[in-house]
């Protein structure tokens, strides 16, 4: 159990594409006596569509994010992960999303070494300065 807030930069790289930086902030476990700091470089496109779903866009992404852990547990983790979200353009500049990512998760740390399954989700606002 846990909570973070991240930071994010997006570049368009056309209409339909763009990457993402990602500074992320979490404090997990019971009391929340673990702080990881890290980041992420995420390429984002949206899905092909002929329609417009209600006026949300659906789209997917293949990142890499890395972080550093200190607290009762310190260490590093990799974890390459594909993105599946979903944007609706509530104004001009502004748009709400949701957005699940998913990959293997290789930790090396003081609890132990090893390669798992990772996950995450992720809601917020986007603000796009013209």
């Amino acid at each position: 159990m846990g909570s973070g807030a991240s930071l994010h930069y997006q570049q368009d790289l056309t209409t339909n594409s763009a990457m993402r930086y990602s500074l992320n902030l979490e404090a997990t476990g019971f009391n929340f006596n673990t702080l990881t700091v890290g980041g992420s470089v995420d390429y984002l496109a949206d899905f092909p569509s002929n329609s417009t779903l209600g006026g949300l866009t659906p789209y997917y992404g293949l990142g890499l994010g890395a972080g550093v852990a200190i607290g009762n547990t310190t260490g590093v983790m990799v974890y390459p992960h594909g993105n599946l979200g979903m944007r609706y353009q509530v104004s001009s500049p502004l748009s709400i999303f949701a957005e699940a990512n998913a990959g293997p998760a290789i930790v090396v740390s003081s609890a132990g070494t090893g390669i798992g399954f990772g996950f995450g989700a992720k809601i917020g606002l986007n603000y796009r300065i013209q």
